[in-house]
């Protein structure tokens, strides 16, 4: 699903994202709601940056990845948590591109979101390439999601992975 997000394009920069987990919902632009064999996901625009609600049998997760006053946790480029029968990881880059290759990268990201029956994305008003995507399936019995955060004026692009699954037992020899 690709819309346009009914907002102003703030002049936010990829050092500006910060990462969490656990927070409540915040206030949403887009939202896409899907079921993965059993599980439920929420994807969310929050602007410049995305939030993702997920609900198991076994628990809830909730990742936000966005510019947050006041956030003392920057984006890093890696995490690995367990909480309850659950394993989360999380990794992050940012690729810096020429203003060809960016905006190649863009259509290229936009036009495989758009028609995915599983990706949200939203693009702002007075600028092609500024966008945010997710990309989300279940796979493994893990529910993975990938999103793009896209940041023509400075050429850069923060890509993010995250996988979540109930814990397996590593067999003891």
């Amino acid at each position: 699903m690709l819309t346009t997000l009914q907002t102003s394009y703030s002049d936010t920069r990829a050092t500006d994202l910060a990462w969490a987990l656990g927070r409540e919902p915040l206030p949403a632009l887009a939202v896409l709601d899907l079921r993965l064999a059993g599980a439920t996901l929420q994807m969310r625009l929050l602007g410049a940056s995305h939030q993702v609600l997920l609900e198991e049998e076994e628990g809830s997760c909730s990742e936000t990845v966005a510019c947050m006053p006041g956030s003392s946790t920057p984006l890093p480029l890696g995490v690995a948590k367990r909480f309850g029968d659950w394993e989360y990881e999380f990794a992050a880059r940012v690729e810096t591109l020429s203003e060809g290759s960016f905006a190649g990268r863009a259509q290229e990201l936009l036009a495989l979101v758009a028609d995915h029956p599983h990706g949200l994305a939203g693009t702002f008003p007075g600028s092609p390439h500024a966008f945010t995507a997710m990309l989300a399936q279940r796979t493994e019995g893990q529910v993975r999601w990938r999103t793009w955060h896209a940041y023509p004026q400075e050429g850069q692009l923060v890509v993010t992975r995250t996988r979540v699954g109930v814990r397996t037992a590593v067999p003891v020899p």
